[in-house]
């Protein structure tokens, strides 16, 4: 158990205090006072290791399954013993442009809380210090780190959609650059590139939805009233996550309409673009025409054909091919097809 247990203590009276090391008997420290709860943060536990917290707190088994085996969506369950809330934090990562999503499981209920973090991102130390700093929202017990962890996972959201914004500004000023900046003259091997790069944030922004999306509704249920092991005084401090993730579904929103708005116009361009190529190569199609056909006639091999025995002839020809080229080169360049 030392391997993933993060942390673990005690707080009364909205302060950490010295308990036991064993986390059963400092579950029944903080239960026999009335006013503590106890804090276990664990990280990536296995069946073997985390049944010991499930018969010592009570998890249910179906709770203590999703938090064991991951890849959750964003919910909120209600048990006899205990709420499980399942939250999706999300990192950026600049070198690679990429968002990734870590999974966090949270238990709460008689006099205590239970963390399961799956993924490297996502630490709860910074929370925790933050917690222990303000007493005053400690006092509220396990509502208190229910609160704390949702409003650090949902501020972080709306970092992660700033970056993305940032990316998404990068993408757009590549597709509306002018062609000799954008790469527009290399062909099909720029505008491929672009729009690869399109759908690979298409994805990304995809991904971050599946984290924020969902947890609307579980947020809207804390900050209702009637929920089991949620105080009433807390829910002001739901309501005010809830405002904050709301804001984060509707930047998600933005991004996604702007993606696909962003991808038609890349698609407008690069069908303009083949337009364009096919009159140039429909103008130079014409005016190559012209002398091969004039070459095609007076190569026929008759014996009584006009000017064939002109000696202006053969100049001739190669004059009348010059001006009707030029002619069409012109009208083609007035018509903007080259």
């Amino acid at each position: 158990m030392p391997r993933v247990i993060v942390d673990c203590a005690i707080y009364r009276n909205g302060c950490r205090t010295h308990g036991p090391e064993d986390f059963s008997d400092a579950l029944e420290q903080a239960r026999a006072t009335g006013d503590a709860f106890l804090w276990i943060g664990l990280h990536e536990p296995t069946e073997k290791e985390f049944a010991q917290v499930t018969d010592e707190f009570g998890l249910h088994p179906l709770a203590v399954e999703d938090a064991l085996k991951a890849h959750q969506r964003p919910k909120l369950e209600v048990y006899d013993d205990s709420l499980f809330m399942v939250l999706k934090p999300t990192t950026y990562e600049p070198r690679h442009d990429k968002v990734t999503t870590g999974e966090l499981m949270v238990f709460i209920g008689d006099s205590f809380v239970v963390t399961v973090r799956h993924g490297h991102g996502a630490a709860l130390s910074s929370v925790r210090e933050h917690l222990e700093d303000q007493p005053d929202i400690m006092r509220n017990g396990p509502t208190a780190v229910l609160y704390a962890v949702s409003d650090a996972v949902v501020d972080n959201y709306i970092e992660v959609a700033a970056e993305l914004q940032i990316d998404l500004e990068e993408v757009e000023a590549e597709v509306f650059a002018p062609a000799s900046d954008n790469g527009g003259g290399r062909g099909a091997a720029g505008a491929k590139t672009t729009a690869a790069r399109i759908y690979d944030f298409k994805r990304q922004v995809l991904e971050f939805r599946r984290a924020t999306g969902p947890l609307a509704g579980p947020m809207q249920k804390l900050a209702g009233a009637g929920t089991p092991f949620v105080h009433e005084e807390a829910r002001p401090f739901f309501r005010d996550v809830n405002d904050h993730l709301t804001r984060a579904n509707e930047l998600v929103e933005g991004l996604d309409r702007l993606l696909s708005d962003i991808l038609s116009a890349h698609l407008a361009q690069m069908g303009v673009r083949q337009n364009d190529d096919m009159r140039k190569i429909s103008a130079w199609a014409a005016m190559a025409a012209v002398p091969t056909m004039v070459a095609g006639i007076y190569g026929m091999n008759f014996h009584h054909m006009p000017e064939l025995s002109w000696v202006w002839a053969y100049p001739a020809v190669i004059a009348l091919m010059l001006v009707v080229v030029w002619g069409l080169h012109r009208q083609f360049k007035r018509r903007g097809w080259l």
